[in-house]
């Protein structure tokens, strides 16, 4: 229709260039492509020399005469000596290093690019940031004697270091084809193409990113910001949905910050001779440090971010990213945080932290790893080369004796997979050691005490070590935090009155996004049905509770039960799994115990042995497992190797199969691991982390299968909905602590003065053991003579009291220091006063498995709630303990 414009990528290309040019903060933006326009790209180089001399003129004149004179002072062939220089550079260290860390051309160095200072006390630095030439160029021709060009191109100072493929649905084509363009019509050999740290695929409502071109082999991720919980971005009212990209991530200050200090390279392995990885990071997790940064500047120290990210979401290079930022961050030209510690048991985190760092840095010793000993941890604290300080919490507790003097200083500790863990007794006393309220230690008298004017003193120190400190800021990590996890460190949604995460990345998104599978997509239920029969006369009784888990036990051991699902794990691996993954898929059986994981081991090896399959089969488990009064065996024995190799070798083509109790069911990366067989009842958190071993992506991995005997699938898809949106848990009730310690009142059991003195004996810095276990003597005798229901009522409200405190007092200031003073007494009380578990029913003998069989109940994927869900911290209820009735074996 006349008068009508044809909305094709033209004009696309045009709103982001008019874009990047008036409020983008880029000096110019060419078009290779237009008529009598001068070329100043040169495609043989890979390089706009125009921008290159105007940059270096104008920030580096004097240093730029030197290399002219050391040309005979011909500008012109200068130019030319140094485009051949730093494109040979270009081409052997990178953009990334070249940017950074300029170019030696006959002894003078020549910065290619300058990046913003982490405070203003150096103008110069200032005003040569501020000299950056930020450029784009629309149809780059960037092949020599070719017309092919590239829909845009970014460039710092004449360098190009990032290249766009547009595409418009309203014509027919999306990012898809925009990726197919890549895979297909662009030679990853190219110059230009293979130095650019990143290629973007974008229609108006998409984005992807590749930082590698490999023809039909190229992996494009998604770049998107996310919309309501799942993939995708959403609706923009002003505009592309896709503006983010241009508006924000290109945006001169935020694409030279990017390019500065977040993309890295992942070297290689010495010896190998594949080229480096360069990290660029995806959206979730520059949006994360971005914000967290923001957030840590205004707010300063003592405050804490909950970072909910899902399995495959990068954690490792989000936790390094944020360390160094944290590391170097000012306000009015002054340092936030004194030291970054990072509370880790991954080694891995470790060689990454000290390789991303001195890619920024070019510097040694600022990331130090204590891995020796408590002492080198109370260096590296007290010391002031170290500004990154890895570690693990259970060096905390032992590191008291050693740090004497500590400087009063702001630390940020970031914790990577918060758990639990982190509201225990540990993480009080990395509270003592960092935190700023510690009173001065009390100067004990002649007989190892704490004065009685101190104890008061001494108790309110240890509360204010386990609540919040001022000069601490905690930064918390994990893909399924538990209740505790969001009152500990996440923050306090007053619209909603839940507490929630700072950041989300949610495994929702992460699986539409395909960074890690939906473990639930392709999953089978059994049940087992059985027939007891006594196997005696006499009718003896039993205690139900205790029968039925005697019962439950029996059948899941017998061997008749192991060889038919040995028969269905093995038979079901040969069809189904033993050819995906490129013919390398691996599986895992989860059983429920040690004992359980020998005899079905045991079971598989037996039936592949009988039927001569070639499949290799490992168990991994803790300890030694006595089995029929044998000698005990152990997982090394039975593997026939040590038990540090299980994962390395269950890695290679020998083994496909690994029974496992406990072992490798949480922190297991195997992509690889394709099938799981559970014969053990999985719920709440344990089962998503148990079925996420299988969620890890593998290029040749086309999804995953899940055969479970024991669990209902409902039952599953209640304990993953919390965790597949954003988790959110309402506040836990302080007054729950009051109810809690009154309700130990009624026993008679406690008495204050016994408990102000142990507290003071255990508080005094030279503790006398005999006196304090004296101290607890009449409360121990007092608990005895409680009738037997008492006692089961005593020991539930104790330990409902010890577990709410040393919770409660990490979240909320308690100025009480009684309470303090009465959780000392009942947790040490707690350790004396334990029920006795009675011995276990055996039923060997008695009965005798008559019937058996397993039957498929369910087949096809386990649907969630796309919203996630809320998770309890605190149960307020009271648990009563009765009087087991014995019932007779019929």
């Amino acid at each position: 229709m006349a008068g009508v414009s044809n909305p094709n990528e033209e004009l696309f290309e045009s709103a982001i260039c008019d874009s990047l040019a008036t409020t983008g903060g880029y000096v110019a933006v060419k078009n290779d492509k237009a008529q009598g326009e001068p070329r100043d790209f040169d495609p043989a180089r890979g390089l706009d020399t125009a921008e290159l001399y105007s940059f270096i003129g104008a920030t580096q004149a004097d240093d730029w005469a030197k290399v002219i004179k050391q040309y005979s002072g011909d500008a012109e062939v200068a130019q030319a000596k140094f485009a051949d220089r730093l494109s040979k550079e270009l081409d052997n260290r990178g953009v990334v290093d070249v940017l950074r860390h300029g170019v030696v051309d006959r002894g003078v160095t020549i910065r290619l690019a300058y990046f913003r200072p982490a405070h203003g006390l150096t103008p110069e630095l200032v005003t040569r940031y501020e000299a950056n030439h930020l450029t784009a160029t629309r149809q780059l021709r960037y092949e020599p004697g070719s017309g092919k060009a590239l829909d845009l191109a970014l460039f710092v100072n004449g360098i190009p270091v990032a290249t766009a493929e547009l595409k418009n649905p309203l014509t027919g084509q999306g990012v898809e084809h925009a990726i197919r363009q890549y895979r297909r019509d662009r030679d990853p050999r190219n110059r230009t193409l293979s130095r650019a740290v990143v290629h973007f695929a974008v229609d108006p409502q998409t984005v992807a990113m590749t930082t590698r071109l490999a023809g039909s082999d190229t992996r494009f991720l998604p770049f998107n910001q996310g919309d309501r919980g799942g993939a995708g971005n959403p609706a923009n009212p002003n505009g592309h949905a896709t503006a983010y990209l241009w508006e924000q991530v290109w945006q001169r200050d935020a694409w030279l910050d990017l390019l500065g200090r977040f993309v890295h390279v992942d070297k290689p392995a010495k010896g190998s001779r594949q080229p480096g990885q360069v990290i660029f990071p995806r959206y979730h997790q520059w949006d994360a440090v971005l914000r967290i940064e923001a957030a840590a500047r205004d707010e300063g120290a003592g405050q804490s971010y909950l970072v909910q990210h899902s399995a495959g979401s990068g954690k490792s290079n989000t936790i390094a990213w944020l360390a160094h930022r944290l590391s170097t961050l000012h306000v009015d030209d002054a340092k936030i945080f004194d030291k970054v510690v990072v509370i880790t048991d991954r080694v891995v985190l470790d060689r990454q932290l000290q390789d991303t760092i001195y890619q920024f840095e070019h510097a040694h010793g600022v990331v130090e790893r204590i891995d020796k000993s408590s002492q080198q941890l109370a260096d590296a604290l007290a010391g002031e080369q170290a500004r990154v300080i890895i570690t693990t919490l259970q060096k905390f507790p032992f590191v008291l004796d050693k740090v004497k003097d500590l400087p009063g200083r702001r630390y940020a500790v970031i914790v990577d997979e918060a758990h639990s863990s982190q509201t225990g007794e540990a993480a009080k006393e990395l509270r003592r050691v960092l935190g700023s309220k510690i009173a001065a230690t009390a100067k004990q008298d002649s007989e190892a005490d704490l004065p009685a004017d101190a104890v008061e003193e001494a108790l309110a120190e240890a509360i204010a070590a386990r609540g919040r400190q001022e000069n601490m800021s905690f930064f918390a990590f994990t893909a399924t935090p538990k209740g505790k996890t969001l009152e500990l460190f996440g923050r306090l949604n007053p619209t909603t009155a839940k507490h929630e995460s700072f950041h989300l990345y949610s495994m929702r998104q992460a699986i539409e996004e395909r960074f890690i599978k939906d473990v639930l997509a392709n999953y089978t239920t059994y049940e087992t049905f059985f027939r007891l029969e006594k196997a005696i006369t006499d009718d003896p009784a039993f205690e139900t509770a205790k029968a039925r888990r005697a019962i439950a036990r029996f059948v899941t051991l017998h061997e008749h039960n192991l060889a038919q699902k040995a028969e269905i794990v093995v038979e079901h691996f040969r069809t189904h799994v033993a050819h995906k993954v490129a013919g390398a898929a691996k599986a895992m059986v989860v059983c429920s115990s040690r004992p359980h994981a020998v005899r079905f081991w045991e079971a598989l090896c037996a039936y592949i042995r009988d039927h001569g399959y070639e499949l290799g089969v490992l168990v991994a488990f803790s300890d030694a497992v006595p089995l029929n009064g044998g000698e005990p065996v152990t997982e090394a024995r039975c593997n026939g190797f040590p038990d540090t190799q299980t994962a390395e070798r269950f890695d290679t083509d020998e083994f496909q199969l690994m029974v496992v109790a406990e072992k490798f069911q949480t922190g297991f990366d195997q992509p690889k691991l394709y099938a799981m067989y559970v014969d053990k009842t999985l719920t709440g958190l344990a089962a998503v982390q148990t079925l996420s071993r299988l969620n890890r992506i593998h290029p040749d991995k086309d999804g995953t299968f899940v055969l479970d005997f024991v669990n209902d699938a409902n039952d599953i898809a209640a304990a993953f909905e919390p965790y597949h949106g954003e988790t959110v848990a309402p506040p836990s009730d302080p007054n729950l602590l009051y109810d809690t310690r009154h309700a130990l009142d009624e026993f008679g059991v406690l008495n204050a003065e016994e408990a102000t003195t142990f507290a003071r004996l255990l508080l005094a810095e030279r503790m006398d053991h005999g006196r304090l276990h004296a101290a607890l003597g009449p409360a121990i005798d007092r608990f005895a003579g409680l009738i037997d229901d008492e006692k089961d009522r005593f020991r539930d409200a104790l330990g409902r009291f010890v577990r709410i405190y040393g919770f409660l007092s990490q979240i909320v200031t308690f100025a009480d220091t009684l309470l303090e003073r009465d959780y000392l007494f009942a947790k040490a009380l707690q350790a004396f006063i334990k029920a006795d578990a009675g011995a276990a029913v055996d039923i060997s003998g008695v009965v005798e498995l008559t019937h058996l069989r397993h039957e498929q109940q369910f087949a096809g994927s386990v649907t969630l709630d796309p919203d996630g869900g809320d998770i309890s911290t605190i149960f307020s209820g009271t648990g009563r303990m009765n009087e087991p009735e014995p019932e007779a074996l019929r």
